[in-house]
């Protein structure tokens, strides 16, 4: 067996020059990747809190940054621009939402934060969401109208300044969820491609009272007559900061469009007006123009 030999006094510090000037190049990998990791961390910092830390597909994503100079800064997730809100002195909140059509895996959210480009990185956790098969009968629509079409897309896209809501969402229905967010499903056989569930659905009887979850301003008002009709009757409440709640298939409409509702304030009743397979509230929360899982809201908020 050969003795290994260690290398000791001028012999050993030749080799070490030796060897530092032919792998100079891997000083400076290991440099460029300690750059890369300071600039693209997942960590969080005094100035800067996102929760979840581990999102799934689906959850709203909240972003928190404590300023010097009051500037509002913009976030850019994912190949889009979402704008951030006060929150507190010199604190500003962007909220960035997720559904199950995304591609999980590394996001990185990027702005300016007095004055430095800042980076960020959250893993989005996959998630395995179930299908559903439905019947629709021969003589019924499954194309909306351009009229519930374009008024729905106005109360999606809203942005408001202000911020309504406050704390926890509350449940709008006291009846069972009969279908959970993101189910994905099958009409009369047919895969329907790049759909998922926008919403929970609550089951109960036609007339049973529905609530308003947060504090808001109805947008929009929709009824089977002037058009909504897959959508059936409709109320479109919008929370603030580009949060709102639509209601769908009611029985009865018990608000104006202009309307401030609060927390529990009944707004509407159960039904099974346009295209719906039987008495059910749809409950749908949209973030920034995307529909997110409720189930977030109403656990914890995003305060």
């Amino acid at each position: 067996m050969r003795n290994t030999v260690i290398p000791q006094g001028r012999h050993w510090q030749a080799i070490r020059k030796y060897l530092g000037k032919r792998f100079w190049w891997l000083g400076v990998l290991v440099g460029a990747i300690a750059l890369l990791t300071a600039t693209v961390t997942p960590a969080q910092t005094s100035d800067v809190i996102i929760r979840p830390t581990s999102p799934q597909l689906g959850d709203t994503i909240s972003v928190i940054l404590q300023t010097n100079d009051g500037t509002a800064p913009t976030i850019a997730y994912d190949g889009a621009s979402y704008s951030s809100f006060p929150v507190g002195s010199n604190r500003y909140r962007a909220l960035l939402p997720t559904t199950p059509l995304d591609r999980p895996g590394r996001k990185v959210i990027q702005f300016t934060l007095n004055g430095e480009p800042r980076s960020f990185a959250v893993e989005l956790r996959n998630r395995r969401f179930p299908t559903q098969s439905i019947r629709v009968g021969g003589g019924t629509s499954t194309e909306a109208t351009d009229y519930e079409l374009n008024r729905l897309r106005e109360f999606r896209e809203a942005v408001s300044p202000q911020k309504f809501w406050s704390g926890p969402f509350a449940r709008p229905a006291d009846g069972r969820v009969s279908s959970e967010y993101g189910i994905r499903r099958y009409y009369n056989g047919e895969f329907a491609q790049d759909y998922y569930h926008k919403g929970v659905d609550y089951a109960g009887g036609t007339g049973s009272p529905i609530y308003a979850p947060a504090a808001g301003r109805v947008m929009v008002v929709g009824r089977v007559a002037d058009g909504f009709r897959v959508n059936g009757n409709t109320i479109a409440v919008d929370h603030g900061q580009g949060v709102g709640s639509v209601f769908i298939h009611l029985s009865r409409i018990d608000v104006q469009e202009g309307d401030m509702v609060q927390p529990g304030q009944r707004i509407g009743a159960i039904g099974a007006t346009g295209l719906a397979t039987g008495p059910n509230l749809h409950w749908g929360l949209y973030v920034n123009g995307k529909s997110v899982d409720p189930v977030p809201w109403r656990q914890g908020g995003f305060e």
